[in-house]
C-alpha cells in the first residue's frame, strides 16, 4: 500500500484555470460592497477575507491587494480608482446584468476576469415591463393625468368595444414582439401568454426558445407592420446603438406601442419622439434613456402617449450571495465561472 501511494504521487495531475488562483499559502481577500445588503456571513464557510468597501470612496490602501471585487452602483471615480490601485485582482464580480461601468473603468481584461449578474434581475425586469405594457393597453397613463386634473375621464370608462381592430387596448390577442430575447425575455413571455398575447422573439439568431420562435432582426421588416407592442431588452453596444432607428419605426403600425427596459442607446430618441408628435406610433413607455436621468426639457416629457419610468425596473438584484457564492467556489477552484464576459 504504501508503494502504491509512493507512485500515485508520481502521477502528474493536470488543472485547467479560467483565471489566475491565489497563491495557496494566502487567503485571498474579496471586497463587497455596502450600497446594497449583502449578506457576507452566507460566503463565511469559504477561506477567504470578507471586507466591505464604500462604492463611492476610494479603496482604502490596506485592502489594495484584494483579489476578487464584487461591483453594485459603484461611481466611476471608485472603478477608476481601483483600476489603478488593486493590482492583485484577479477577479471582478458585477452584479449588474451588463456591466459597461466596469468594462470603462481600465481593467485589465487579459489579467482580470469578469463576470455579469446576468439572472439576478431576471423577475424584476419582467414584472416591470408587464406592468408598462398593463398601463399602455388599459391607458392608466391617460386616468392618472385626468386624476392630476381633477377630472372624471368618462371617454376612458363606461361601454367600450372589445379588442378594436388598429388598437392597442389589451395583451389578449395582442401580437408582442420581445427584441432581445434572452433570460429576462424567458421569464417575461409564460406571463404574457398567460394574459393571451402572442408573443415572438428577435435576436441575433434564429431557433426556438422556450417554446417561442424567434427571429432574426433581418426579419424584422416583416415581423413590425404587424406588431401591437415591440419591448426591446437590448444590451448597451456599438452593435445596439439606435438598433430602432427611424426606418424602423415607420414600419410599426399607427396604434404600435413600444416599451424599452434594455437601454436608452437601442432606441433613436429623436426619431421615437418624432414619431410619437406625429401620431405614427400609439405610444411609448420608457425605462431607459440615453442620457440619465433623462434632461430638464427633453421632448419625450411631453410627447403624447408616453410614460416615463426612471430606470426602476431593476435596481434590486436577488438573492446576489448565491450567484457569488457559486462563482466564488468556482475560482478558489480553478474552474470556470458563471457569466464570464
Amino acid at each position: 500500500m504504501h508503494r502504491l501511494r509512493q507512485l500515485t504521487a508520481q502521477i502528474p495531475r493536470k488543472t485547467f484555470y479560467t483565471t489566475s488562483p491565489p497563491p495557496p499559502t494566502i487567503m485571498p481577500k474579496l471586497l463587497y460592497p455596502t450600497s446594497l445588503a449583502f449578506d457576507a456571513s452566507l460566503l463565511e464557510g469559504y477561506s477567504v477575507d470578507l471586507v466591505p468597501y464604500d462604492v463611492k470612496s476610494p479603496i482604502p490602501s490596506e485592502h489594495t491587494d484584494a483579489q476578487v471585487l464584487i461591483t453594485w452602483t459603484n461611481s466611476a471615480s471608485n472603478l477608476k480608482d481601483a483600476a489603478q490601485r488593486l493590482t492583485s485582482l484577479r477577479w471582478i464580480q458585477s452584479l449588474a446584468a451588463g456591466p459597461n461601468d466596469v468594462l470603462g473603468a481600465g481593467f485589465d481584461p487579459k489579467k482580470i476576469t469578469i463576470t455579469t449578474g446576468s439572472g439576478l434581475h431576471d423577475h424584476t425586469v419582467a414584472e416591470h415591463t408587464l406592468g408598462l405594457l398593463l398601463a399602455a393597453a388599459r391607458k392608466f397613463h391617460l386616468m392618472r393625468d385626468a386624476q392630476a386634473e381633477g377630472r372624471w375621464p368618462g371617454e376612458l370608462g363606461g361601454p367600450q368595444p372589445d379588442r378594436p381592430k388598429g388598437a392597442f387596448t389589451t395583451l389578449q390577442g395582442a401580437n408582442v414582439v420581445v427584441w432581445g430575447f434572452g433570460n429576462i425575455a424567458k421569464c417575461l413571455t409564460p406571463w404574457l401568454v398567460a394574459l393571451g398575447a402572442k408573443v415572438k422573439g428577435v435576436a441575433r439568431s434564429k431557433g426556438v426558445r422556450d417554446g417561442v420562435e424567434v427571429y432574426s432582426e433581418q426579419d424584422l421588416e416583416t415581423i413590425l407592420p404587424e406588431t401591437d407592442a415591440l419591448v426591446m431588452i437590448l444590451p448597451g453596444s456599438e452593435a445596439t446603438n439606435n438598433a430602432l432607428s427611424r426606418e424602423r419605426l415607420a414600419l410599426l403600425p399607427k396604434h404600435a406601442w413600444v416599451v424599452n427596459v434594455g437601454r436608452g442607446t437601442s432606441v433613436d430618441e429623436e426619431a421615437l419622439a418624432d414619431a410619437l408628435e406625429k401620431g405614427e406610433i400609439g405610444g411609448a413607455a420608457l425605462d431607459v434613456f440615453v442620457k440619465e436621468p433623462y434632461p430638464e426639457g427633453g421632448r419625450l416629457w411631453k410627447t403624447p402617449n408616453t410614460i416615463v419610468s426612471p430606470h426602476a425596473a431593476g435596481g434590486r438584484p436577488q438573492d446576489p450571495e448565491d450567484l457569488v457564492a457559486w462563482n466564488l467556489r468556482k475560482f478558489l477552484a480553478g474552474q470556470e465561472l458563471k457569466n464570464v464576459i
